[in-house]
């Protein structure tokens, strides 16, 4: 099973405990363990494979309960435990406390004065005024959960990039065990690296394509088979996303991979330029008239049309063919181009490792300096520091900085932004810092021009280096906060803040276009982590895979800089 498939067992059996008003601490216990699997880099199976129990509880977050659990759900393909709570409920009641603004005591008390159950019943009822009457229920409460419900619909359908990457390898993997499989990659918006994908399409090298279309259908986790031909085939996963397989010639590859990975606009564009030139592109490869001259190669099928080789994360047909025309191409960041991380948490407050630890992991990583910025005071659901604690945990970072050598650990703290835009420490508190990340965790539903205002005022702190996740998203659980992030750039600007691209699953945060707002107005960005164990570190890769869908290159990071010139830039607000 997949890390998101095992994680949302585990969440699914803490809503259904929030519902029976059982242990917190239990509740919190399968929360923690949620994120934290669906937040590992590598898949949990291999784990468990590697070292059984005894390697799974050396997961953060992972004791001796939940690691049983998760040996229960990889042994069998479920849980006994959430079969039983599953019996308690109606099927679609978990969905309900997923639409934004219901929670467990809200849904109970739908389901027993209104007998609604699902998400489907309650925009019914809200769109029928049913809602008002009903204890804390007013006109725009009603609103707001007619837009929660339309949100959640949009997002059910759609799969955060790392949950389908995971899907795509897993696919490949077991592809290429074929003998007669030369070559698998995936194409499609998955390989263009957006943030969420509705579906997954394969391609496939193969001179023997019906024994790859048998092969693929009995792939253990397809749920159904939507169609089986001679070169293509679709099934749906029992996570519920879609596969398209199709197996190619090696001679056709490279133009259905340019084709297949689109986006539709890029193609169009594509196909014009060698229409001016009195040639044809497609999926099949380059034509003059009848006669076929490229498509082994995407290579060739740019240079066909006069371009250099494009990579699929810009082709979005946003000026990346003229860029190409004029030799003017960004070269995309890397991870090797990576020197540290500003946001990573620990013990402390919410995280599952020690300052050693975490230091230690990131220079395994090859990185030169470490942030270790837990949560302020306000945080108190993250378990938060006082002043006087963060105090102590500050000669904890300089005690761990003497003891290891070749990395250095920078003191920080992510701190909460008031609604009123005040930051949780006094600025006698925030000198002592080297880095000072401010973030928004409360008050989401503030009005577009508070939010904003809120932010600017933060930013127009002396001690503030970084505006964190800056417009609060969780990807498929929650839309952006209203926030006008033009003025937010230009603030960055004005005074000297840089803006984070989170590269956490759910969050990656920041959207590309505002990538490329920010690279154009001279902004650095910090792609950081905002990891809570040793393993989370290694998602900079997804924020890096956002980073080069907004054009963004080396010298437009801020954690690609080496130690001495990230100190002054730190230091140059205030």
């Amino acid at each position: 099973m997949e890390n998101s498939e095992i994680a949302k067992i585990f969440r699914d059996i803490a809503e259904f405990l929030e519902l029976k008003e059982e242990n917190p601490f239990k509740i919190r216990a399968y929360q923690k363990a949620a994120q934290n699997i669906e937040s590992l880099s590598g898949n949990i199976k291999s784990v468990y494979d590697k070292g059984g129990i005894k390697a799974l509880r050396e997961i953060p977050g992972i004791g001796e309960h939940i690691s049983q659990k998760i040996e229960e759900i990889l042994k069998t393909g479920k849980l006994g435990l959430h079969e039983r709570l599953k019996k308690e409920f109606p099927p679609h009641f978990v969905e309900l406390m997923r639409v934004q603004g219901i929670g467990p005591k809200t849904a109970v008390m739908l389901r027993k004065k209104l007998k609604i159950d699902s998400p489907e019943k309650l925009e019914k009822a809200a769109k029928a005024g049913k809602l008002k009457g009903l204890p804390l229920m007013g006109a725009k409460k009603e609103e707001n959960i007619i837009k929660g419900v339309e949100q959640h619909k949009r997002h059910i359908s759609r799969f955060i990039l790392p949950a389908a990457l995971s899907h795509a390898d897993s696919i490949i993997n077991y592809l290429k065990k074929l003998k007669e499989v030369e070559e698998a990659v995936a194409a499609g918006s998955l390989r263009r690296m957006k943030e969420t994908i509705g579906d997954i399409d394969i391609l496939v090298i193969s001179k023997e394509p019906k024994k790859v279309m048998d092969h693929f259908v009995k792939f253990k986790e397809v749920a159904r088979v939507l169609g089986q031909g001679e070169t293509k085939s679709s099934v749906v996963l029992k996570s519920g996303i879609q596969v398209d397989v199709r197996v190619l010639p090696k001679e056709d590859f490279g133009a259905s991979l340019h084709y297949f990975t689109g986006s539709k606009l890029h193609n169009i564009q594509i196909r014009q330029l060698a229409q001016d030139k009195g040639l044809k592109v497609s999926e099949y490869g380059v034509f003059k008239g009848k006669k076929r001259l490229f498509g082994k190669t995407e290579e060739e099928v740019f240079k066909s049309v006069g371009l250099p080789y494009i990579p699929p994360e810009i082709r979005g047909g946003t000026g990346e063919i003229e860029a190409a025309k004029k030799k003017k191409l960004p070269k995309l960041i890397e991870l090797k181009d990576i020197k540290g991380d500003f946001h990573v948490h620990t013990k402390a407050s919410d995280g599952g490792n020690s300052i050693e630890e975490m230091a230690l992991a990131a220079k395994a990583l090859g990185y030169k300096y470490i942030a270790i910025t837990d949560h302020s005071v306000s945080s108190r659901i993250a378990s938060g520091l006082s002043e006087k604690e963060l105090i102590q945990h500050l000669k904890k970072i300089d005690a761990a900085n003497k003891k290891i050598k070749g990395i250095t650990i920078l003191k920080g703290s992510e701190v909460d932004i008031s609604p009123e835009g005040k930051l949780d420490y006094k600025e006698s508190i925030l000198k002592e810092l080297d880095v000072v990340i401010a973030a928004v965790h409360s008050k989401f539903g503030m009005k577009k021009q508070e939010m904003t205002k809120r932010i600017v005022s933060a930013m127009q702190n002396k001690y503030v280096n970084i505006l964190a996740h800056p417009t609060g998203r969780l990807l498929g659980k929650r839309d952006p906060y209203e926030i006008d992030m033009d003025m937010i750039l230009e603030e960055a600007k004005k005074t000297g803040t840089y803006i984070e691209l989170n590269s956490h699953p759910e969050r990656l945060d920041l959207f590309d276009i505002y990538c490329r707002k920010a690279k154009e107005l001279g902004i650095l960005i910090a792609i950081n982590t905002d990891a809570h164990t040793t393993s989370q570190l290694e998602n900079i890769k997804y924020g890096i895979a956002i980073g080069r869908r907004g054009w963004l290159e080396a010298w437009d990071i801020l954690n690609s800089l080496p130690l001495n010139k990230v100190l002054k830039k730190l230091h140059a607000k205030r």
